[in-house]
């Protein structure tokens, strides 16, 4: 009677322990600012007794198969680039739309995990994997090593890493030569003149140190991409209920606003001190308002159209719907 009398007063107390895999090294950017602060959040909220374990650059999982290595219970968590697996989330992909009018990933954190919740058939699109944190960069800007772009026009001709999908479409639109290219290979591209530029974040910027081999920055909204700090539901469901409570409650539209701000917006400042330690000098350009326009009239709001199209045609009825929501709540 003194022992079961022992185990069930100790129960209560008992650890819950995840796994955590991450494709990112543990001193970028991102993980430093967002992913360390959000696990040792699980922890305080629920009072010590989650506690989770990170496997960091792709020691676990690689980046590619991270999806793959959740569902299947090799990670608890796992960190995923979405971009990885085109047409897997077709309807989230709406934030990938180029000149969506995103301001911050906070706010693109905050419109991605709205329309997660509003749409059953977003929902479904994750299937077993069960999503704690949905979250985008903040508008991937434009570098290049040589030619500093200011118009339309300067583009053309110009080899511009994106992503697939209607990115590439966006760069074909503006007179680029669009081509998809892993970043940790971007700073030997643009260092060799195999690529003369870039679509980027200031995190990726900050993480691959391309502030090296690309100095001019031209400031326009071209498109986010987005990512998922996805689950294994089987193993979310099999925890203690306070234990569950407790991880979603520094997740859901909280934890996607954290994500989103702490990952990418607060990144430029770590450029502004590297370049600066470094002593280079940016030279940075700001697209007026007008010129965006004509950019946006071009490869933008054509390009919305199409996707809805592709997605009616694949039988999604609410693709329009699904990107009016996303254009009001971006306002």
């Amino acid at each position: 009677m003194a022992t079961a009398l022992a185990l069930t007063t100790a129960a209560p107390a008992q650890e819950v322990k995840l796994t955590l895999a991450d494709q990112n090294s543990p001193t970028g950017w991102g993980p430093s600012h967002a992913l360390y602060p959000w696990v040792k959040q699980v922890e305080e909220a629920s009072k010590g007794k989650i506690k989770i374990e990170v496997f960091a650059s792709q020691t676990l999982i690689k980046g590619i198969d991270m999806w793959k290595g959740v569902k299947s219970g090799i990670a608890d968590i796992g960190w995923c680039v979405q971009g990885y697996w085109p047409e897997q989330t077709p309807l989230s992909d709406v934030m990938s739309l180029p000149f969506m009018p995103l301001k911050s990933a906070e706010q693109g954190g905050e419109v991605l995990w709205k329309l997660y919740e509003k749409y059953p058939s977003i929902q479904k699109e994750y299937g077993e994997i069960q999503p704690l944190v949905l979250y985008t960069t903040s508008p991937n800007f434009l570098i290049t090593s040589k030619k500093q772009v200011k118009t339309m026009e300067d583009l053309k001709g110009l080899k511009i890493r994106t992503l697939g999908g209607p990115p590439i479409e966006m760069a074909k639109a503006l007179g680029a030569s669009p081509a998809v290219l892993p970043m940790p290979d971007m700073y030997q591209a643009l260092d060799k003149g195999v690529f003369d530029g870039a679509a980027v974040p200031w995190e990726a910027v900050h993480a691959f140190r391309l502030y090296e081999v690309a100095k001019n920055v031209t400031m326009v909204p071209f498109y986010a991409s987005y990512f998922s700090l996805c689950a294994n539901k089987q193993k979310i469901q099999s925890l203690p209920k306070d234990a569950r409570d407790a991880l979603m409650s520094v997740s859901g539209l909280q934890g996607s606003k954290f994500w989103g701000k702490q990952f990418f917006d607060t990144a430029e400042q770590g450029v502004e001190e590297r370049v600066k330690a470094a002593g280079i000098a940016l030279n940075r350009y700001d697209v007026p308002p007008d010129e965006v326009a004509r950019w946006k009239k071009v490869a933008g709001e054509p390009l919305w159209e199409e996707w809805v199209k592709k997605m009616e045609g694949k039988g999604h009825k609410e693709a329009r719907d699904v990107l009016n929501t996303a254009l009001e709540l971006a306002k």
